[in-house]
């Protein structure tokens, strides 16, 4: 189900994921803008009317959960996408209630994201069916709670969690399993 000259936004960091995500949806009908950062994707959600958007969680050292914000006050109807290499429950809920359609971890192929634009999407009402996490994983959530509470702010996010900072970089380089 393509849809022919409709307009959507890429916003990443990483521009070969980009080129190829560009790519496969030229190949699908859509005319894509890519950006690899924020500030030129509020730019050109400003002279290009999207339709869609597919936002990436973490652009260089920005929030894509801002960029959410920004694109839903601005065009209120957009369909917006979140893509992560590093999803946590608290990210995900934050970009449900900013107004994303879903949210998705990486690597995904480009049919599982434009479903997601199609399928009925959670709310965060929706019960999400996670199973027991490991006590790596509940740590890895915890700090991106605490690091979402702090803006990304590593130095305030390791004070409020009582670490160094050093310590909090390093196990945000060691992402746990899923499990």
């Amino acid at each position: 189900m393509t849809n022919i000259a409709q307009n959507m936004l890429l916003v990443d960091d990483d521009e070969i994921f980009c080129q190829v995500m560009q790519r496969a949806l030229t190949r699908r009908g859509y005319n894509v803008e890519m950006c690899f950062n924020i500030e030129s994707a509020l730019n050109a959600a400003q002279k290009i009317g999207f339709k869609k958007a597919i936002v990436d969680l973490k652009i260089a050292q920005e929030s894509g959960l801002s960029l959410i914000r920004h694109l839903k006050t601005t065009s209120p109807d957009i369909q917006i996408i979140m893509l992560t290499g590093y999803a946590s429950v608290s990210t995900a809920v934050e970009a449900i209630k900013l107004g994303a359609l879903n949210y998705f971890c990486k690597p995904i192929h480009i049919d599982e994201v434009l479903k997601g634009f199609i399928e009925t999407h959670l709310t965060e009402k929706d019960p999400v069916a996670i199973s027991t996490p490991s006590l790596d994983r509940v740590e890895w959530e915890h700090i991106q709670k605490i690091l979402q509470d702090y803006q990304g702010n590593i130095s305030a996010a390791a004070r409020a969690l009582g670490m160094h900072r050093r310590t909090l970089q390093r196990k945000l380089q060691k992402r746990p399993l899923n499990h």
